[in-house]
């Protein structure tokens, strides 16, 4: 695949850019609680300003049902991203149209342009290829055919959408330093990472990650299971989990992997539990022997931290998706905490793969600089360690 480099090498002064960023970030009302996306798009945004370029940037935001809703707005993103960029960033109030049209006409070399949430369209994420083609022509139709392309949404790469995939078929289409970057990472982990491998997978349902788990537990020397998953891999060894989040169709399947890679699974050994799902929620530590009936485990304990670091601390590629347990909630987030810094106080080369991890990462005050890469997409990432085919990444090979 091409390069923000082979795009700059080409000086792209004046011309338009269509960059599609990953800027889906979590909102408290107006305010943003996690601006990691926006800070990890910035190199690429900014290396196109200093060479003069016209960024015109997509973005999405939550999940409008196909129409305008101010709840799912980019203003707020659009002003964070000014901050970071140290620039105006003019926000569209459409997507496409005659208003977008003339903001994009009237840009300066080194400009940045936001348009409204492409998801207000539904044809963004239409299953019919030829809505999402009649959405990439009039995004194209914004730019001019002589502009580029350029994929810094890696927390998308994973979908087949109009300003992912389609958009990438009728201009010249290059990856952003964040996508480079991400790809890169993700080589290390598949085709040749250094032993032992140890790879932590938290997170609520096991069926999320089935197939991760499947496709990694050949290649990895330890597999340790935290989260909400974690209880229906102990149900599968025979153990009650009271109230705790379990995924009864996935216990069979569970017992299979545990009878067939038991000796790379590592579980649990002490959770957490409340009587209910709830901040202050009175919370105990009690072994997996012994979760009563009548409550549910929250975060692994104490005993199981140290054991999970114990097996950390010789590894030397680490793998960590999803979080131990409510880190939100703070008596529920030592379990995260202790993990991630078990991962951050080793010497091994280190990725934390995207959404809930790296948001636990930054809230936790951990130090996003202890771990070697902090992934900006969950789900791309898992579906590239199981081996799937990416639309998005397709696009920019062709």
């Amino acid at each position: 695949m091409k390069s923000l480099q082979d795009l700059l090498d080409t000086n792209p002064a004046g011309r338009h850019v269509l960059v599609r960023a990953d800027l889906n970030v979590p909102l408290d009302g107006e305010k943003i609680t996690d601006p990691g996306r926006i800070e990890a798009t910035v190199p690429t945004l900014s290396a196109l300003r200093d060479a003069g370029a016209k960024v015109v940037v997509m973005a999405h935001l939550g999940r409008p049902k196909g129409a305008p809703d101010p709840a799912f707005s980019l203003k707020p993103v659009a002003a964070k991203l000014g901050e970071l960029l140290g620039t105006d960033v003019t926000l569209s109030p459409e997507l496409t149209g005659d208003e977008a049209k003339k903001i994009v006409d009237g840009m300066s070399d080194g400009d940045v342009v936001l348009l409204e949430n492409v998801r207000f369209d539904p044809r963004e994420t239409s299953k019919d290829e030829s809505e999402r083609q009649a959405l990439a022509q009039e995004l194209v139709a914004l730019v001019g055919e002589d502009a580029a392309f350029v994929s810094d949404g890696f927390g998308v790469v994973h979908r087949a959408q109009a300003s992912v995939y389609d958009v990438a078929g009728v201009l010249p289409a290059y990856a952003g330093k964040l996508v480079h970057d991400e790809v890169e990472v993700l080589r290390r982990l598949t085709e040749d990472p250094e032993r032992p491998y140890v790879v932590v997978l938290g997170g609520s349902k096991v069926s999320d990650k089935l197939a991760v788990i499947e496709s990694l537990l050949p290649k990895v020397d330890k597999l340790l299971v935290g989260g909400g998953m974690c209880f229906t891999f102990l149900a599968a060894q025979g153990k009650s989990v009271g109230t705790s989040l379990l995924e009864k169709d996935q216990v069979d399947t569970c017992a299979q992997l545990l009878k067939s890679s038991g000796d790379k699974i590592v579980l649990p050994v002490d959770v957490v539990v409340a009587p209910e799902f709830k901040a202050d929620a009175p919370a105990t530590t009690v072994s997996v022997d012994e979760i009563p009936e009548d409550q549910m485990g929250l975060d692994i304990g104490p005993e199981s931290v140290a054991l999970f670091a114990k097996e950390l601390a010789g590894a030397k590629t680490v793998f960590w998706n999803g979080p131990m347990g409510v880190f939100e909630m703070p008596a529920f987030a030592e379990g995260t905490r202790g993990v991630a810094s078990a991962i951050a106080d080793g010497s091994a080369y280190s990725v934390v793969g995207g959404g809930d991890s790296a948001a636990a990462v930054r809230a936790l005050d951990v130090g996003e600089d202890n771990f070697s890469h902090i992934s900006t997409g969950g789900g791309a990432s898992l579906e590239y360690l199981e081996g799937k085919e990416l639309p998005g990444l397709k696009a920019l090979e062709a």
